[in-house]
């Protein structure tokens, strides 16, 4: 069975060193493709502590004779490396039978240079193991953890708790649960050296010496790069990750929801390559040996960029609502244990108008169930407590706006304000005796000066 047939020699070479990386060899990266001297992939074991350098030979061809393994055995000997080496050659074909002798008395001498060779049969057991198509060279993307979805020294809603304790005239402890929504999205770290030298008649105008890490969206369509606080969010907790166990979780959460990566590693490879081409391209404007000033724009290769690590999770999304008689309250974040990024803070809103944050000041109407502003939120003139201008009955009193839960309070009032004595109404408007007073005390003032009096 034929396998990996439409890839190149240098393509080959690509998902072989993608194979290794996954199989969790370390330093994995490719020889320059120009005077490779028998080496095409090299990378490093630790054994017993000690790191062992591995010369690789990939060969994307029928058969492998024995002057393949000669030749590698002769690299693996002039390779500059402080400690252990050994090599191996990969190929999609088959070894005849002088090739593999020839590793076979290399393993029984003990040689100081051993060789082990994988054929097409060896890739079909590796490909089991890490997901690769054997047909068209894409590795897949296999994942089962997850960041953490909550904090297990707390309750799940304690986020949505804590959000309510910054809200004026509300018993958390009162506050109904919320309804609880977990969304496993796939996410995908992506780590990157470039390095890049553009030289000229003049000598070298620009270079890229860069090591980058990036996170991005990994769900279908086209991937995108996270924000920074949710690519924080992802790297410094994903040394805590646990496996996503969507039974377990339904336990936990009312509604549970998987997302599938939308794309092979191997694509998301290539997207970062083509990613990190266009960030790092530039223009510089250098002299040239005649004194004139040119423009050149200086973009990499892609054999200028080396992607070092593409480690996948799944980052949970949390949807919190709760009900508060006639208004629905959202809080929705990115979780990793105790960690979070908000992405929707319906509890820090005023439900009348657009103002929002948790610098402002909110109060709970207990009328309606409304988060409101200090410009929404008013005094009950019965019960002095907070009501908001959304439910409140209003009429004037001592030309006064008041504010009332409701008819019935409003009725009670009028009763009350009847039998008031007319200071009584007149202090209703505390404002209007404010400013009579002045009126009055500048009359008097006024009476004063002109009868000479001042």
């Amino acid at each position: 069975m034929a396998i990996l047939d439409d890839l190149s020699g240098f393509e080959f070479e690509d998902l072989m060193e993608d194979v290794f990386r996954n199989l969790g060899y370390e330093n994995v990266r490719q020889a320059a493709r120009t005077a490779d001297e028998g080496r095409d992939i090299i990378m490093e074991e630790v054994i017993n502590g000690t790191h062992r350098a591995i010369i690789i030979e990939c060969k994307h061809t029928a058969t492998v004779g024995r002057p393949v393994v000669q030749k590698l055995h002769s690299a693996i000997a002039t390779f500059d490396f402080d400690g252990p080496k050994r090599g191996m050659v990969v190929t999609t074909g088959r070894f005849t039978n002088p090739a593999e002798e020839y590793a076979g008395d290399l393993q029984q001498s003990d040689d100081p240079y051993p060789i082990e060779l994988i054929d097409g049969e060896g890739l079909r057991e590796i490909a089991d193991d890490i997901g690769l198509d054997l047909y068209n060279g894409r590795i897949e993307i296999l994942c089962q953890e997850t960041l953490r979805p909550y904090d297990p020294a707390v309750d799940i809603d304690a986020p949505v708790q804590e959000a309510f304790r910054d809200i004026n005239n509300i018993n958390t402890a009162e506050v109904p649960t919320p309804h609880s929504q977990v969304s496993f999205r796939p996410v995908v770290t992506i780590t990157a050296n470039t390095n890049a030298v553009f030289k000229t008649s003049v000598g070298v105008i620009h270079q890229i010496n860069d090591s980058t890490q990036f996170v991005i969206h990994a769900e279908r369509g086209h991937p995108k790069v996270v924000d920074d606080d949710v690519g924080t969010l992802v790297t410094e907790n994903f040394h805590a990750t646990v496996t996503l166990d969507i039974g377990e979780f339904t336990e936990s959460f009312d509604d549970v929801e998987e997302h599938r990566f939308g794309q092979t590693q191997t694509e998301y490879k290539e997207w970062a390559v083509d990613h990190l081409k266009d960030y790092h391209t530039t223009t510089v404007t250098y002299t040239g040996d005649n004194n004139v000033t040119y423009n050149k724009t200086c973009e990499p290769n892609r054999s200028d960029i080396s992607v070092q690590s593409i480690e996948p999770v799944y980052l949970p999304v949390i949807r919190q609502t709760t009900e508060l008689r006639e208004y629905s309250y959202p809080h929705e974040y990115y979780a990793a244990g105790p960690s979070r990024v908000t992405l929707e803070d319906g509890i820090h809103r005023c439900v009348h108008c657009d103002t929002t944050g948790v610098d402002e000041t909110y109060t709970y109407c207990p009328n309606c169930g409304a988060i409101a502003c200090n410009r929404h939120i008013k005094t009950e003139r019965l019960e002095e407590k907070p009501v908001c201008t959304g439910c409140a009955v209003t009429e004037r009193f001592a030309l006064q706006t008041k504010y009332f839960y409701d008819t019935e309070n409003l009725n009670t009032f009028r009763e009350e304000y009847a039998d008031m004595a007319f200071y009584q109404k007149a202090m209703e408007n505390t404002w209007l005796v404010g400013a009579s007073a002045v009126t009055i005390l500048l009359f008097i003032v006024g009476l004063f000066i002109i009868g000479g009096i001042l």
